[in-house]
C-alpha cells in the first residue's frame, strides 16, 4: 500500500508490524513492564509503559525511561526510512511506543523544569502529524 502525500511532504513512517514492538507487545501481555523491557530492549513501548508507571512518584526515573524509549524510536523510525520530518501515524500500532515514550519525556521533563525539552517534544508530536491528546488517549 502506498502512503503517497499530496501536499508534497514525506509519506509517513510506519514501523514494522513484526519485530521488537510486537515482540513488546506480547510481553507486555503479562503485567510485568520491567520483564518486557528485558525480552524487548529495542523497543520503545515497554520503556513508555515503565515512564508513565514512575511519572507521578518519580519524575527522574520517568524521565531516564522515557528518554531511553525515546532513543529506542529514533533508532527504529530511522530504520524505516525516516529523514527526521514528517508523519509519523498515531493509528499505527507499532509507532505507539515511540509516541508514548516522547510524550511522557515531555511530561517528565516538564516536571523537572527542562521546559524547553517539553516544548521541544511537544512540537515533535506536532510535527509528527499526531497531538498530545492523541497520544495520551493510547495509555488506556
Amino acid at each position: 500500500m502506498s502512503h503517497d502525500n499530496l501536499l508534497g511532504g514525506p509519506a509517513p513512517t510506519l514501523l514494522p508490524e513484526i519485530g521488537p514492538d510486537s515482540d513488546a507487545r506480547a510481553a507486555l501481555g503479562t503485567g510485568d513492564a520491567r520483564a518486557a523491557a528485558t525480552a524487548a530492549p529495542s523497543a520503545s513501548l515497554p520503556w513508555a509503559v515503565l515512564a508513565e508507571g514512575a511519572l507521578a512518584d518519580d519524575p527522574v526515573t520517568a524521565y531516564a525511561f522515557a528518554r531511553t524509549g525515546y532513543h529506542r524510536g529514533l533508532d527504529a523510525l530511522r530504520r524505516a526510512g525516516w529523514r527526521g520530518q514528517g508523519p509519523v501515524p498515531a493509528a499505527h500500532v507499532p509507532n505507539q511506543g515511540f509516541l508514548r515514550a516522547l510524550l511522557t519525556l515531555a511530561e517528565a521533563a516538564e516536571a523537572i523544569g527542562e521546559t524547553d525539552e517539553a516544548a521541544r517534544c511537544r512540537q515533535f508530536l506536532q510535527d509528527s502529524g499526531t497531538s498530545v491528546e492523541e497520544v495520551r488517549a493510547l495509555r488506556g
